[in-house]
């Protein structure tokens, strides 16, 4: 169906796609998962640089800081090695959930709770919206 050099030219342009999407924002790289390692399929001693993406049960994760991939330490189970990804682009406001520390909510960032819709004050928001106290975390917003 494809030609050789069509083919090469294929893996070309996923493997200048992948050096490329190193510089993607969180939002641009959850539009293009694929493009970042899968967790599973890396062998277990393979180094992971701090800033780097994996996915994980179809979740994108930055890596936190340079370690070597472990059998145990899975970005669910290591939440010091990896931050989920939270805010998957600007066009969509998922529910909120609570984050960690590693990856709190971003001025700006929209989030649906409680029925209601928040935007974010602050950068690395980890304050749940609406809660007495929260005033300067976070905002109503009506749309």
């Amino acid at each position: 169906m494809f030609t050789e050099k069509a083919k090469e030219n294929l893996k070309a342009m996923l493997w200048q796609a992948k050096i490329s999407a190193v510089d993607n924002t969180d939002a641009q790289a959850l539009s293009v998962p694929s493009l970042y390692p899968e967790w599973e399929a890396l062998k277990d001693g393979e180094h992971l640089a701090k800033g780097q993406r994996v996915t994980y049960r179809n979740v994108l994760y930055n890596v936190l800081s340079d370690h070597d991939k472990q059998a145990q330490w899975t970005p669910e189970a290591a939440p010091s090695l990896f931050a989920k990804v939270l805010i998957p682009d600007s066009g969509v406001i998922p529910d909120w959930e609570q984050p960690l520390s590693t990856n709190g909510y971003k001025k700006g960032d929209r989030v649906r709770h409680k029925s209601k819709i928040w935007e974010s004050l602050v950068d690395n928001n980890v304050w749940e919206p609406g809660v007495i106290g929260t005033e300067g975390q976070w905002k109503e917003v009506t749309e």
